[in-house]
């Protein structure tokens, strides 16, 4: 769903005009679209009926009515079946634009959202999951912790589903619209043998969860949970990586989040971390290994290992993870094979092998604080850089935490020296001449020979410099209306120089230095970019963005096709080889990404 603002209808709508309803639907289907039409009224609704008698298809034609159809907007539609008050939160708060949040958080961005918001929740009655001995396994659970506290927002109306149950029965002045007896379609649960017999086998008698039908991918582990001898049942489930990639997201979120229930190796851990994303609707088969395994990688070995193959069909898999101190900085070192150079959190620089298929370091330095200055240019303070743009392997201009711009030189090279001296001085002296030039940002990019630094400003300013040849001024540019929050820059294959930056506001720019830069953004979002990446690929110029909601962005310059990579954290540093590995740094250490350029923009 997409979040909008709802009109308050002042005259009733006509049924007529909506899609069309059987007869004996029509007057509850104008009783349900009169009150979502009146703002005025009660601002529940409970959908009642028993099995069989229509009531998803009421709330799923009142959905369908809206789309394209201005003066009402229904914001949200969660269906509960299975889902409990953690990844009915979750769901909710993406589709309201939030993002996946905790419960409590939820609460606190919808009690302060300024929209009149209207949400839809079909099969209330269905929602709990995991051991039935626990509160979550019931909807009065997700009833009390937090549909409850969002129906007392008074900027909040809701049409609930809840078959022949009591549930929010306390709100006495509630529309209801009730359907009266079903058909008895639908009643009972089936047995945990009854769906495990409809799952197909594979060719050595191992169950096929690809072919399995979808309503028993999405109730067997609660049916096991239920069953006789649910021990084994359960355990078999859990030890098989193919129901992991198949099987239902909630209730495995809801079953492994009881420590009672026995797990192969890190399962708990693994999942855990995935969570979030694997619950999202928008994640298919392959999408669900790829997310698992890059949540196994350097965590549960057996388990990445098997996820593998299946991941690598993707057009995104991870392939190393390199647990280390927080990472604050990231960029590949020009005219080296591959080689990356890193900061962490302590100040300690170090440099990795993004060739290998480990990502294996390669050297690491004292603290930057601890290090000798070789020259005066190179200030021995307590540096703690969070921006790299590196000359070579021995010599990098940093932008420190103070907003400072050093120079780093690791030998005794005058003349690089100098030259890295003099662009920090350049924007020292212009700073405490002009507010504005205060440096906000610092990028690197170029290859052998043409290694350059992007400077960023307070002022929405943007400076490159040559770092291969001595240069007196930079070529400057004002790019973005605010401050600049992230810089890089790419050469291109018929000799361009790309450079993106992005702004405070949530903008993201492109200027070819030789020209103008782009009249409008490329990309504008309701959230700052926390680091940007960019190379220029078999597929052409590639720009990755990572955002302060945790999205990541691949963005083709040539045809401005974007994928969004659901990646499982967030994502403090970026780097981008032409090959397609994307290195992700943040407070975990590094992961190596592969990318794969002949499928990413398929789709």
């Amino acid at each position: 769903m997409t979040a909008g603002t709802t009109v308050t209808t002042t005259v009733p709508p006509d049924i007529t005009a909506w899609p069309p309803l059987d007869e004996d639907k029509r007057s509850p289907g104008q009783r349900l679209l009169d009150w979502a039409a009146d703002g005025e009224g009660p601002r529940l609704c409970l959908v009642r009926g028993a099995e069989g008698s229509g009531k998803s298809a009421l709330l799923a034609w009142l959905l369908a009515g809206t789309v394209g159809r201005p003066g009402l907007t229904i914001h949200a539609t969660v269906p509960s079946e299975g889902l409990t008050t953690e990844t009915f939160a979750w769901e909710l708060g993406r589709q309201l634009g939030y993002g996946a949040l905790s419960p409590d958080r939820l609460l606190d961005r919808v009690g302060a959202d300024e929209r009149p918001l209207l949400l839809l929740v079909p099969d209330l009655h269905r929602a709990g999951a995991g051991p039935v001995d626990l509160p979550s396994a019931t909807p009065e659970t997700l009833v009390a912790e937090l549909l409850e506290p969002l129906l007392a927002l008074p900027h909040l109306r809701a049409a609930v589903e809840i078959g022949t149950s009591a549930l929010l029965a306390a709100h006495s002045g509630a529309a209801v619209v009730d359907l009266g007896e079903g058909d008895g379609r639908g009643t009972g649960r089936a047995s945990y043998a009854d769906l495990a017999a409809e799952v197909p086998r594979t060719a050595d008698d191992r169950p096929d969860w690809s072919r399995a039908p979808a309503p028993v991918r999405r109730r067997i582990l609660d049916a096991a949970l239920r069953a006789d001898g649910q021990e084994a049942a359960v355990r078999g489930l859990l030890t098989d990586p193919g129901f992991l990639v198949h099987g239902s997201a909630a209730a495995l979120t809801a079953t492994l989040a009881d420590e009672r229930i026995p797990v192969p190796g890190r399962l708990r851990e693994v999942w855990r971390r995935a969570a979030q994303e694997l619950t999202a609707y928008h994640a298919d088969s392959a999408e669900r290994a790829a997310l698992l395994h890059a949540a196994a990688i350097g965590t549960d070995p057996d388990l990445a290992e098997y996820l593998r193959p299946l991941a690598a069909q993707h057009w995104w898999s991870a392939e190393w993870a390199r647990p280390a101190p927080p990472v604050t900085a990231l960029a590949l070192i020009p005219g080296e094979e591959r080689q990356l150079m890193a900061s962490d959190a302590t100040g300690r620089l170090r440099t990795y092998d993004v060739q290998s298929r480990t990502g294996a370091p390669l050297t690491a330095s004292p603290r930057l604080s601890d290090e000798p200055a070789p020259s005066p240019s190179v200030h021995p303070l307590a540096v703690r850089p969070r921006s790299l743009a590196p000359r070579d392997a021995r010599s990098a201009l940093l932008l420190d935490g103070s907003d400072a711009l050093l120079p780093l030189v690791t030998e005794d090279e005058p003349t690089t020296a100098f030259a890295l001296g003099r662009i920090a001085e350049h924007h020292g002296a212009a700073a405490l001449t002009e507010e504005d030039a205060l440096v906000t940002a610092l990028g690197g990019g170029g290859g052998a020979g043409r290694p350059y630094a992007v400077v960023g400003d307070r002022g929405g300013s943007v400076h490159v410099w040559s770092l291969g040849e001595y240069q007196d001024v930079p070529r400057s540019h004002r790019v973005h209306e605010q401050p600049v929050t992230a810089a890089v820059c790419v050469d291109t294959a018929d000799g361009l120089t790309l450079t993106f930056s992005a702004g405070a506001d949530g903008s993201v720019r492109l200027w070819e230095i030789s020209a103008e830069p782009m009249p409008v953004p490329v990309q504008q979002r309701p959230h700052r970019t926390t680091a940007l990446a960019a190379a220029d690929t078999s597929a052409g110029p590639v720009l990755a963005v990572a955002w302060t909601d945790g999205e990541l962005h691949l963005w083709h310059v040539l045809s401005g096709g974007v994928r969004v990579l659901p990646w499982l954290r967030g994502c403090d540093a970026l780097t981008l080889t032409p090959e397609g590995l994307l290195v992700i740094g943040d407070g975990a250490g590094l992961c190596g990404v592969r990318l794969r350029w002949d499928v990413l923009w398929e789709g």
